[in-house]
């Protein structure tokens, strides 16, 4: 009885398996060579880059940021400021970073020379990978975070863990302890016995990486899985902040204090970042509220740290420089931090460069599977289809 219902469930989950591989089979793969595309986009970018981010360290002062906007559009209007990215190093390029226009479209981003505003270049590479992390996002779907795009690459991704799951169970050996067994693959074979080893075999030493990178990026499609993961691993009072509904940036008003539809600056943020701060920072990127509110976010980046998401994020009201909120890393428990770090965990990065690239070139292996598993598919179906007589045999009526 036992053994009928072991090969009932099988028999089920190789349906399952089989039709979610065969509707998801493109745009699995399309996901993830857009991620693998991804992987080393700061080493490209910077690369490519590296003649327009530096400057000539002088004796003169580094402009204050609203000096730096201010020379900035009167040489050339390039349409709203956004965010801008400082840095401690006097040798090191301003970065300015523009809101969406009428139309919806941003305007290149731009490097500038911090100590007069002087215009370097826009980033070579800014637009090209814009639109990969669009497609990998949302499938370049209109709306962008905000609409179909997100929840359907999420809905992708837990297909993809049915996969995941459903093909280790088939894949189960009867001898799970042979590490031959699991990991060899029998390239000696050829058509059918060939798709199915590479399938099976090498589609087992990059499980661990696929589950990953799924239950990483679903943080990204879902709230209530990025409910459930603050909860789980976060401070109680931190998670119950983080599943608050999000309010407006907008800090409260004092007696006498600007009308704060009126633009806003950087300059007391700035300053109290500085006094805040220190000389600790490496580099700080300065973002203003998207809608009428008068705080700003500031997330800065320590000397010591490499990893994106190993950063220290501060609100600051700009009309009267008060402090709203300081959340450093280093305070962060270990949940927290994992939590932080989900990015670099998604990409791998969390292991350094030798990380990611096994990240990437599991990635890059997304579309072996896919092939491989239509190719068993369809053979299968060829197998399963009656042979037909031959025509002498056949009769009349036949």
């Amino acid at each position: 009885m036992a053994a009928r219902w072991g090969h009932t469930i099988k028999a089920f989950l190789f349906q399952v398996h089989s039709i979610a591989g065969l509707v998801l089979a493109l745009l699995v793969s399309l996901i993830a060579l857009t991620g693998a595309i991804m992987s080393f986009e700061d080493e490209i970018v910077d690369h490519l880059n590296a003649g327009i981010m530096q400057v000539a360290p002088r004796q003169a002062p580094i402009l204050m940021p609203d000096a730096l906007v201010a020379r900035l559009k009167a040489a050339q209007d390039f349409g709203k400021v956004s965010a801008v990215t400082l840095s401690s190093d006097p040798s090191a390029a301003a970065h300015v970073r523009f809101g969406r226009d009428e139309q919806g479209g941003r305007p290149a981003s731009l490097y500038v020379d911090p100590y007069d505003a002087h215009v370097l270049g826009s980033p070579r590479g800014e637009a090209f990978f814009a639109t990969v992390r669009k497609l990998h996002r949302w499938l370049l779907i209109p709306g962008d975070g905000k609409g179909w795009g997100r929840p359907i690459t999420g809905t992708i991704a837990l297909g993809l863990i049915v996969m995941l799951i459903s093909g280790l169970v088939l894949r189960w050996p009867r001898r799970a302890g042979s590490v031959k067994m699991w990991l060899k693959p029998n390239l000696g074979l050829s058509g059918r016995g060939l798709h199915r080893t590479l399938h099976t075999v090498i589609g087992t030493w990059v499980l661990p990486i696929y589950l990953t990178m799924t239950l990483t990026g679903l943080w990204f499609s879902f709230e209530w899985y990025k409910d459930g993961v603050a909860w789980l691993l976060s401070r109680p009072e931190v998670s119950a902040a983080k599943m608050q509904p999000k309010m407006s940036a907008k800090a409260p008003r004092a007696a006498g204090r600007a009308d704060p539809a009126q633009p806003i600056g950087f300059d007391q943020a700035w300053t109290t970042f500085q006094r805040e701060e220190g000389g600790r920072f490496s580099r700080a990127l300065l973002t203003l509220p998207a809608g009428p509110g008068t705080v700003i976010r500031i997330r800065s980046w320590g000397k010591d740290r490499t990893l994106e998401t190993t950063r220290d994020e501060f609100r600051i009201d700009a009309a009267s420089g008060q402090l709203v909120s300081a959340e450093r890393y280093d305070d962060k428990t270990f949940g927290e931090k994992i939590i932080a770090a989900i990015y670099d965990i998604h990409r791998g990065a969390i292991l350094g460069w030798p990380g990611k690239l096994v990240f990437m070139i599991a990635a890059a292996l997304m579309p072996l599977f896919s092939v491989t598993g239509i190719l068993l598919y369809l053979s299968r179906r060829k197998l399963r289809r009656p042979a037909q007589p031959p025509l002498g045999q056949l009769v009349p009526g036949e």
